[in-house]
Formats: C-alpha cells, structure tokens, sequence
C-alpha cells in the first residue's frame, strides 16, 4: 500500500539531511563511475536546492525524500529524485512523481539517469524511454500524453 506523503517547499534545515540522502542513494552508482567527490555532489545539490523547484516528501512527519521539478517550455525537467530507502518499493516514487507531473499536463517529462543504475527500471516503468546518453548519464525522456495541450496547468 501506497503510503500516504505531503510535499512541500524545501526550508534551510532540509539541506544537510537531503544531501545526506541524495549521497546515500547516488554514491554506488558514483563511486562505480569514478565520480564520487563529496564536494561536488554539495556544490551541485545546494545550486538545485530552491524551495520553487524543490519539494520535500513528508510521510508521517518523517522527510521520506525530495523531488526536483523544473518546467521548461517544451517540457518538465526532474533535476532531482531521491527517497529514502526504506520507503522504496512501496508505490510512493510512483505517487510522488504523477502527483508532481500531473501539474504540467501536456508536457513531456525529462529526467538524466546515471548510466548502470538501478533507478532505471523505475523511470521504464514510469514510461520513460531513453532519448540519448552523455558520458556518464542516459537522457530519458516520457511523452505527454495524446490529447493535452501542451504546457496547460
């Protein structure tokens, strides 16, 4: 069962403990790649961190993860997913995510993914498909669904 979440706006105190998660979930997937450094996921998680674009996940008073969206015009950019592990396989990132989504109808939803992460078969089964790749990401990229107008709040 799904459990039941509310998002709201990131705050100051939410920084150290999403960045501490967003380590945790990514640094395999870093490390595997050569890439972990400490002081860049920092650099580039506080350059995301903006309470208009970055949401905390609350489920049960417990800060259960965060979501990043960014609405482009032609498309709704996730700069950022993370849950804590032990609220993974129970339906919340898919909730999370078309609850997020669900805002921009009409827009397609774009996301980069590390190359060889597990994360991958999450985004498939959100119905993302890749689009292209870089050196260490894959781009993926899910349509908006036929029939809304696009960028239509």
């Amino acid at each position: 069962m799904t459990p039941d979440f509310r998002l709201r706006p990131v705050a100051e105190a939410d920084f150290e403990p999403l960045l501490t998660l967003s380590i945790r979930v990514l640094r395999v997937d870093l490390e595997r790649l050569g890439r972990f450094r400490p002081e860049l996921r920092r650099e580039r998680f506080r350059a995301v961190f903006h309470p208009a674009t970055l949401s905390a996940i609350d489920v049960a008073g417990e800060c259960a993860g965060c979501i990043g969206a960014a609405p482009r015009a032609d498309h709704l950019h996730i700069h950022g997913f993370y849950v804590q592990p032990e609220f993974q396989g129970r339906g919340l990132g898919a909730a999370v995510l078309a609850q997020v989504t669900g805002q921009y109808p009409g827009l397609p939803v774009r996301i980069e993914v590390l190359k060889g992460s597990t994360a991958l078969g999450f985004w498939q089964r959100q119905g993302f498909g890749k689009t292209g790749e870089e050196d260490f990401d894959l781009l993926l990229e899910r349509p908006a669904p036929l029939g809304e107008a696009a960028g239509a709040p």
